[in-house]
């Protein structure tokens, strides 16, 4: 029997509830499925759509997701996937990804639709796969629900969005296997890309920055913000609004987060007077944000900022994921990597693959090891 899908409502807040607990139980760390207020303001949002099916026969809401949009930007997630576990194996998940990217995407309303994949099993991976949506990459440890899961990074283009990405011409040269990985997953290309020469940057000596105060006062971090970045140069993280700022006792940097500590993750998104002022102390701004709880800190580099990139590797950071045209600027669309770094054992042992992953997860490994392991001539006789 077909279901009744129709937009989401405040009366469905009880149900929309009950459902999310029935799927992940008492550790869901988003507030789509768990805060009314910030249930109410998605449903209300001009930007985002949610929608919910109902068994036809009973009534009974038996699944839900979202894309999530915001203003100004023509990128949006694909989030909040859940099916009542009485209604699985009916293809509730796909349909409803389907519906909403019919409306919101194949409209010309948005460029690109990404989606965080859970992996303790493959059924949510070939959901989005089979909606069109492509593998980008394996963002590991990036959540803990209860416990620590890696996610797979998917997205879904307009028409024609791909083909109009703005060359880039150098990278580090640990980046490009996965570049490599990436055009043959996705049928892209770098032809005239080429290897930077030249090893990683030193980091700052330990001890550069003897001391980081953390604020954790989300109001006052966003009028700073917003008083530092009144426009939108100098920073790009879709959906990402600070709560935490990092600061050194002279002032001479500030970054700017978004930490949850109910999913133990956190994303970097700038820093002030720019990004590379804060390039150097990569490493005192995670183990600060590591003891307030991220086990998981990311950020998103654009391919073409050579230094930003190397900073990042240099402390320890590796590139899981590449999201090509992912910005717009002008006619083009520029390409970003997603470098993480976890403070926790990675443990892939547990995690379900499906082939078209299988590449990125094999990449992420070498880079991993690569990064973290000795090399021959470091091991001592």
């Amino acid at each position: 029997m077909n279901p009744v899908i129709t937009p989401a409502t405040a009366a469905d807040i009880a149900e929309l509830r009950q459902l999310y607990y029935a799927v992940y139980g008492p550790h869901y760390p988003v507030a789509l499925g768990t805060d009314p207020a910030e249930m109410a303001l998605l449903m209300a949002d001009p930007h985002s759509l949610w929608l919910v099916a109902r068994c036809a026969a009973t009534g009974a809401l038996t699944a839900s997701a979202a894309i999530h949009g915001e203003a100004g930007s023509r990128i949006a997630r694909l989030e909040g996937i859940a099916v009542h576990p009485e209604h699985r194996s009916g293809g509730l998940a796909a349909t409803l990804t389907e519906a909403l990217c019919a409306q919101m995407l194949d409209t010309g309303r948005l460029d690109s639709v990404y989606a965080t994949v859970r992996t303790v099993g493959s059924g949510p991976q070939r959901v989005v796969a089979r909606n069109g949506f492509r593998p980008l990459g394996i963002l590991p440890n990036a959540v803990d629900l209860r416990s620590r899961e890696s996610l797979a990074l998917y997205a879904r283009h307009s028409p024609g969005v791909l083909d109009r990405r703005v060359p880039v011409t150098e990278v580090p040269a640990v980046l490009m296997p996965l570049l490599r990985t990436a055009s043959e997953a996705l049928g892209i290309g770098y032809p005239r890309v080429r290897a930077a020469s030249g090893p990683l940057p030193a980091p700052a000596p330990r001890g550069a920055v003897e001391r980081l105060e953390m604020i954790e006062a989300p109001a006052f971090v966003r009028r700073r913000f917003r008083e530092r970045f009144p426009g939108a140069e100098g920073w790009f993280y879709p959906l990402h609004t600070p709560n935490v700022l990092l600061t050194p006792e002279d002032g001479r940097f500030e970054v700017y987060a978004y930490l949850n500590r109910a999913g133990g993750y956190c994303s970097l998104l700038t820093a002030h007077p720019d990004p590379t002022a804060a390039a150097d102390h990569l490493e005192p701004v995670t183990r600060a944000l590591a003891r307030a709880g991220a086990g998981y800190v990311e950020a998103l580099v654009p391919l073409a900022h050579q230094e930003a990139l190397s900073a990042f590797l240099a402390q320890g950071f590796v590139a899981g994921a590449l999201y090509p045209a992912m910005r717009a600027d002008g006619d083009g669309f520029h390409d970003y990597a997603v470098l993480s770094r976890s403070s926790e054992r990675i443990d892939f042992r547990g995690v379900a693959v499906e082939p078209p992953l299988q590449p990125y997860l094999d990449c992420y490994a070498s880079a991993w090891a690569s990064a973290h392991l000795p090399t021959p001539s470091e091991v001592a006789p």
